[in-house]
């Protein structure tokens, strides 16, 4: 029988006092975030999920990978050149965080392009195909061509690399073609080709089964129609990833014209990541990477999919049997049993809407029915992120104008979604809602939403939120406040 040796333990000294500034009890914040992008990147392995689910876990992946290096690589970078040698909790400095960084991220990185050649293989199988341009038909040829003429070709602008034409600007995450062309002279030249972010990145092709191209090789088949007296020698992609930290005054008195400001110089930050393609020649990389001014170290050379984050594409509504069973919320039966009527429901009783089990249109209603209900008299609301045609800022809109008393609480630190945040509390103001905003040095992240109500008195029992019966009025109107946790 084989023995099972233990090892020994010390015993713990409960009366030692307890360090809690000891390096070893912390976890670092860039590696705790590494480690939790790769378990994304394990649900896109995972083969008991929907292949298309799959692909949806891939690309989220790599888009938390984009913002990880737009706000927390970069503000890494920025003390390692503002030569900050303080330690983080865990007792590393910036230089050594931004080392590890660059050794997990490439694995990360490595990890997603194998997972996605892996995917694109089972999606081959499964009857949803990304083809190689060489590989199809004159009909197939004869297509592409005229959808390239009709939706791609008229936003396209080649632009000339040379000392007559200073390096165009590439946007945050903007993707390019750059091409050495031969003339009819002979001379060899070189032009770059942004790809617009209006133009889908996978052209799917007609027929029976699934097929898609990607955009850059569609561009790369009829470059003749763009350099028609060229000779096209080689070429390349290349993506671009911008310092997107926001930095602002926090003394600043005005709050909106300083994000504003901020948000101009953040289109405009430097680069911090340069991904490439394989077959990019080393001398045109060279010409790309110092015009950027990019760190050798922030070049990665793929030979994958560039911008893994646009697979999401992929995911066609045409095959549900690739995708998570749809899960349909229930509407509250509470509002159904008092035929719609919200106020009504909650007058009988208090009741808890449980999200996503229960369908947040209910709370879109009630904000709807709070802005046309006359005995409404305000409607007080906080707001972090909104969809692009918000039914709450509708109904705040509809409400102020028809002269309820109307607060939004809206919070300008959204990342990301800073520029949509500021256009709300525009076109709020403009309706003749009252704006405020958050605090410089805090976050509020609540979803509130507060109904004050006029309510008949004469007997009539009100019952707030917790319960508490309030004694009969003596026919004077109360104001109900009526507090909605969304």
């Amino acid at each position: 029988m084989p023995t099972t040796q233990r090892a020994a333990v010390a015993p713990q000294d409960d009366s030692a006092p307890l360090d809690l500034d000891n390096p070893a009890r912390f976890i670092n914040r860039e590696h705790s975030w590494m480690a939790f992008n790769m378990r994304v990147l394990e649900e896109a392995r995972n083969p008991r999920h929907p292949l298309l689910e799959r692909v949806r876990f891939l690309s989220i992946s790599a888009s938390n990978w984009d913002e990880f290096y737009m706000v927390r690589v970069a503000g890494v970078k920025g003390q390692v050149d503002a030569a900050v040698k303080s330690l983080s909790q865990d007792g590393r400095t910036p230089a050594q965080q931004l080392a590890e960084i660059l050794e997990r991220g490439a694995e990360l990185m490595c990890a997603q392009q194998r997972t996605w050649q892996d995917l694109r293989e089972e999606l081959e199988a499964a009857g949803i195909a990304v083809v190689d341009v060489e590989s199809l038909g004159d009909d197939d040829i004869a297509w592409l061509e005229r959808r390239f003429l009709d939706h791609v070709f008229p936003v396209l602008t080649p632009l000339a690399i040379d000392p007559a034409n200073p390096f165009p600007f590439i946007p945050n995450l903007g993707f390019c073609l750059v091409l050495e062309l031969r003339r009819s002279n002979g001379n060899l030249t070189h032009a770059l080709i942004p790809v617009p972010t209006q133009v889908e990145r996978f052209v799917r092709l007609p027929g029976d089964t699934i097929r898609f191209v990607p955009l850059e090789d569609l561009i790369g088949c009829f470059l003749h129609h763009l350099f028609p007296n060229r000779e096209v020698i080689r070429g390349g992609c290349f993506r671009v990833t911008r310092d997107s930290a926001l930095e602002f005054d926090e003394r600043a008195e005005d709050l909106v014209r300083t994000f504003e400001s901020a948000l101009k110089r953040r289109r405009r930050g430097c680069a911090i990541r340069l991904s490439v393609n394989a077959e990019m020649d080393s001398d045109v990389m060279k010409i790309i990477v110092d015009e950027l001014g990019v760190d050798r170290d922030d070049v990665f050379l793929w030979e994958g999919l560039l911008g893994l984050v646009d697979i999401k594409q992929l995911i066609v509504d045409d095959r549900p049997d690739l995708l998570f069973k749809p899960f349909d919320a229930r509407f509250p039966e509470r509002v159904r049993d008092f035929g719609g009527d919200i106020f009504a429901a909650i007058r009988a009783k208090d009741f808890i809407v449980h999200h996503p089990y229960e369908s947040f249109d209910v709370v879109a209603q009630f904000v709807g029915q709070a802005a046309r209900d006359p005995a409404v008299v305000a409607i007080k609301q906080t707001l972090y992120r909104t969809s692009n045609n918000s039914p709450i800022v509708a109904a705040l809109c509809e409400a102020a104008e028809a002269g309820k008393q109307v607060t939004a609480m809206v919070e300008l630190k959204v990342r990301f979604d800073e520029e949509a945040n500021i256009r709300w509390s525009r076109d709020l103001e403009t309706a003749g809602v009252q704006v405020v905003y958050g605090f410089v040095d805090m976050k509020i992240h609540a979803k509130i939403n507060l109904v004050v109500r006029r309510e008949g008195g004469g007997g009539a029992v009100v019952r707030p939120l917790r319960h508490r019966q309030l004694p009969p009025g003596d026919g004077e109107d109360l104001h109900r406040p009526i507090l909605l946790h969304l």
